[in-house]
């Protein structure tokens, strides 16, 4: 039996519609964290920022993470990363692309990275980044959510850097570079907007010297 007309038209306008809405374009920031760590002797700024504009297959990202001495009033880290971002797999998206490292070297790498979230809602930020000599370093970073109430949240977080082996002009020594992992309690005020107080474990490792601490982190998680 042939369909009336009526139904037809229906059937072409909703697919019209869905067709135009899986090539619309979004964008998202999310400034995870801007926080202030102390141990007493020590006054750190830190940030880790991202940015993405695009679909629900195909993203550009911009990532920005790095920290600023205070008390010394210099740079210990500071990087911008531009990624293009190909979705391959429920909540699982390859990446690939650049990073300028603005210290402690201006440099630039290649990336090559995954993004996404794991079983038990685990989330992960993973990349290689390759020198131009063709050394190669990596990051992953995994974070968890719980929450205490509708308002409060407890966020542990492991930030893991390593290095294939020793890089002379970087200082990097190989191994484990950096391992940090924190606790953070914050409260949303609204969901976009969300101090927090917490607790940091900082180990670093490098060809000039080898520290770790333990740090109070204060600081604003704000998204849109």
């Amino acid at each position: 039996m042939n369909k009336p007309l009526p139904i037809l038209l229906l059937a072409l306008l909703v697919g019209a519609a869905q067709a135009q809405e899986d090539d619309m374009i979004f964008s998202h920031f999310k400034a995870e964290r801007l926080e202030y760590e102390t141990n007493g002797g020590l006054q750190l700024f830190k940030w880790d920022v991202q940015h993405w504009i695009g679909n629900d297959e195909h993203k550009l990202w911009l990532k920005t993470e790095g920290d600023y001495a205070g008390d010394q009033g210099i740079f210990g880290r500071a990087d911008l990363q531009m990624l293009y971002s190909r979705n391959i797999d429920t909540f699982w998206d390859f990446q690939i692309g650049a990073r300028r490292a603005f210290e402690p070297e201006r440099t630039y790498d290649a990336v090559i990275g995954f993004q996404g979230l794991a079983p038990y809602f685990i989330e992960v930020d993973s990349a290689m980044f390759i020198t131009e000599n063709g050394n190669v370093l990596g990051r992953l970073t995994l974070g968890y959510e719980m929450l205490l109430t509708q308002r409060l949240i407890l966020a542990p977080r492991i930030e893991l850097n390593v290095a294939a082996k020793d890089i002379q002009n970087r200082a990097v020594k190989a191994g484990i570079t950096e391992f940090e992992a924190g606790l953070r309690l914050r409260y949303e005020i609204e969901r976009e907007f969300a101090p927090y107080i917490g607790v940091d474990y900082v180990e670093e490792e490098s060809l000039l010297e080898h520290q770790h601490s333990v740090r109070g982190v204060v600081g604003l998680r704000v998204w849109y």
